[in-house]
């Protein structure tokens, strides 16, 4: 049985092969069966209208919700197949989903399809649809026969009837060949060679897919179904692709624009088309719109992004002890440029608390941590390091723009939370984590719980901001407390919260070791291996690579004592890893993480150091000192980079094909200028 989803049409496809390998003819049947909700819960499925619309060599049954208030009403989906000459004359169907079970509720396959349409049944029977087709063979001995199934939907009956019509008509193999063709481009603009198969199908296949397939496209896994938008989130999965697919991240940019009130914060999520979602007092949630606009510009040089006009929401405000309401926002009249989008987030974020540190409002990233600022004086840490990072390129933006007063607020700003970061944020050692509305530090070594949370050291280092030695200390703390080697875990914080006073949030009610609460939250720990790449890339280190290998699933599941206990698909990022026992190094919430395309750029962006700027580039590589030699190859839109990491002087040990039209060396951390350059150029660059 094979999968495929169709590359330019809302289809599925089905393929089923049999193989009759006896020496007997044999009789099969092949029944398909869904069952419809079209809706986000089970009660949907009571206003649904099942039908069947086959025509000709086509058995077609749709579904249409029939209810107006989600904004669905008319949408219909359908379940189809074509009826070959090889397959039996008729194909046998039914839209009532009670044909599966007999008198006492047992399921069970029926001898028949009956053909019931639910227009024809009386109405208590609208409330359990389905969508089931039965086919017959007779598969002759040595005979394989095929068998395809399509699902499908569209905004109404006639065109999902007709979108099913034309998909029945689609040979698999040719949908299969179109598919893996458009794959292949969106994949391929990076690829790597190394000494590690596992590293490289990691890199060049799954991430990539698993951060477009499941978080951009579904919006939806196994353990998250739900299919909203992320604010934050679709955002960072989108900055994964400004090398492969620049004009995806723009889209998501504006689309997240618009999800903005007139105040200045953002819908935390919102489900398509009606736009309800949920406003809350999160406050990092809004900064990832200047922060994705700054990955965009940078990788593209589209300024004229920054003026695109965008509407903005209006809704209900939240009062004083409201922490978050769900409602369908107004989308107003008043639209302003996507800059003055972005701008207001960052003015929005300037109050500071007592320590001068930004407020952390109901999170800062980390959700569970959602009452250390629930009174409007608990500050994060953090926060900080996002913000003044994000002040260095914005405040040059706004006087470009003729904004001065505005440039000069944030840059007052950042110099109080650096004064901060600099003063009471260092807790000796490394980085306190946030402080209470009380004032209690959080993530400090005067606590029994939380003593050090990764979050604040990896951005130390990240944001460029800290003290070289304070940032390089903070991380020696990190590694030192949080990475367990024995597990091959790198957890968020250590101890596990549990009878902290105040509490922190709801993080309290997950056990010790799992998620947020002490496991290893893959997010964060890739930043973390991004921060050591950071760190170490001019003398090289192996360890962002074990970094690498504990995060990556199929190093996990390839490896003897952890493969075992780690119970999760060896391709999928897991969004979490267990530290504690008894479920000490099993994987949680694979596929809908935003950690694979954290992956993704610390794999492209770290470990191989590439820093793409729209008409210039350059590597920092952080290898693992047991690699001779790696290989990338970028295909930018002019040229085509074939990039030789080796290590050593020894000229022989680079390759370039006969014919090659430019062949030049690269030192580490020079800039390449990539305006000029056509065709394809071979780069040399030596591995420190």
């Amino acid at each position: 049985m094979r999968w495929a989803t169709d590359a330019t049409l809302a289809v599925r496809q089905v393929n089923i092969q049999v193989r009759n390998g006896g020496s007997a003819a044999r009789h099969i049947r092949c029944v398909g069966m869904v069952e419809w909700i079209m809706g986000a819960c089970m009660a949907d499925r009571a206003t649904t209208l099942a039908t069947h619309g086959g025509r000709g060599q086509a058995t077609v049954l749709l579904c249409t919700q029939m209810e107006q208030a989600a904004g669905l009403a008319g949408g219909t989906a359908f379940w189809a197949c074509a009826t070959p000459g090889d397959v039996a004359d008729t194909v046998q169907w039914t839209c009532d989903r009670r044909s599966f079970f007999d008198a006492n509720g047992a399921l069970r396959l029926p001898d028949m399809l009956d053909g019931l349409r639910h227009e024809e049944a009386p109405p208590t029977g609208w409330n359990d649809p389905c969508a089931a087709l039965s086919v017959q063979w007779r598969i002759s001995a040595g005979q394989t026969c095929s068998h395809t199934l399509v699902m499908g939907f569209a905004a109404d009956a006639p065109s999902a009837l007709a979108l099913a019509l034309q998909a029945v008509e689609v040979l698999p193999a040719t949908r299969r060949k179109a598919v893996h063709a458009l794959w292949n481009e969106r994949l391929g603009v990076v690829t790597v060679a190394t000494p590690d198969p596992l590293f490289d199908v990691m890199v060049n296949r799954w991430l990539l897919y698993q951060t477009i397939a499941c978080r951009m496209a579904a919006k939806a896994g196994f353990y998250q179904a739900g299919g909203a938008t992320g604010f934050r989130d679709q955002l960072q999965d989108a900055m994964a692709l400004a090398l492969s697919a620049p004009q995806r991240l723009r889209a998501q940019v504006l689309t997240c624009a618009a999800r903005q009130f007139v105040e200045g914060d953002v819908q935390h999520w919102w489900h398509s088309p009606t736009g309800a979602g949920v406003r809350t007092r999160m406050s990092d949630d809004l900064l990832w719109l200047p922060q994705a606009l700054v990955r965009y510009v940078q990788v593209t040089a589209d300024m004229a992004v920054l003026d695109e006009p965008v509407a903005f929401l209006r809704g209900p405000v939240l009062q004083a002890g409201q922490d978050d309401t769900f409602f369908v926002p107004e989308v107003t009249d008043q639209t302003a440029s996507v800059y003055e989008h972005a701008a207001r987030a960052l003015d929005r974020s300037l109050a500071v608390g007592v320590h001068g540190l930004p407020l952390m409002g109901g999170g800062d990233w980390n959700d569970g941590m959602n009452t250390v600022g629930i009174r409007g004086q608990g500050e994060s840490v953090w926060l900080a390091w996002f913000l003044v990072q994000l002040v260095a390129t914005w405040a040059p933006w706004a006087r470009a723009r003729q904004e001065p007063a505005r440039a000069q607020r944030w840059e007052r700003a950042a110099v109080v939370w650096q004064a901060a970061l600099a003063g009471p944020a260092w807790d000796g050692q490394w980085y306190a984590r946030a402080f209470f509305d009380d004032g209690t530090a959080l993530g400090s070594h005067t606590q029994q719980e939380c003593r050090i949370d990764l979050l604040a050291q990896a951005w130390a280092v990240l944001s460029q901001v800290a003290p070289p030695q304070r940032a390089l200390q903070a991380m020696q703390a990190a590694h030192a407390q949080l990475y367990d080697p024995q597990l091959g875990l790198v957890k968020l914080l250590w101890p596990p919260l549990q009878h902290h006073v105040p509490s922190a949030g709801y993080i309290q009610s997950y056990p010790p070791g799992v998620r947020e609460n002490g496991g290893q939250y893959s997010h964060a720990a890739v930043w973390a291996l991004m921060a050591l790449a950071q760190l170490h890339w001019k003398q090289g280190s192996d360890v962002p690579y074990r970094y690498f290998c504990h995060l990556s699933p199929a190093h996990r599941s390839a490896h003897p004592v952890h493969g075992p206990v780690y119970g999760l698909e060896p391709y999928a990022m897991a969004a979490d890893v267990y530290a504690a026992p008894p479920v000490a190094g099993r994987g949680g919430w694979s596929w809908y993480t935003g950690s694979a395309a954290w992956m993704y750029r610390a794999a492209t962006e770290s470990i191989f150091g590439l820093e793409l700027h729209a008409q210039r580039l350059r590597f920092t590589p952080c290898f693992p000192t047991h690699w001779p030699q790696a290989h990338m190859r970028l295909r930018l839109p002019q040229c085509t980079l074939e990039v030789h990491f080796v290590r050593g002087p020894a000229p022989d040990r680079l390759t370039v094909p006969q014919g090659a039209e430019h062949c030049r060396s690269l030192e580490p951390g020079a800039w390449l200028d990539t305006q000029p350059l056509q065709g394809t150029l071979h780069l040399r660059v030596p591995m420190p």
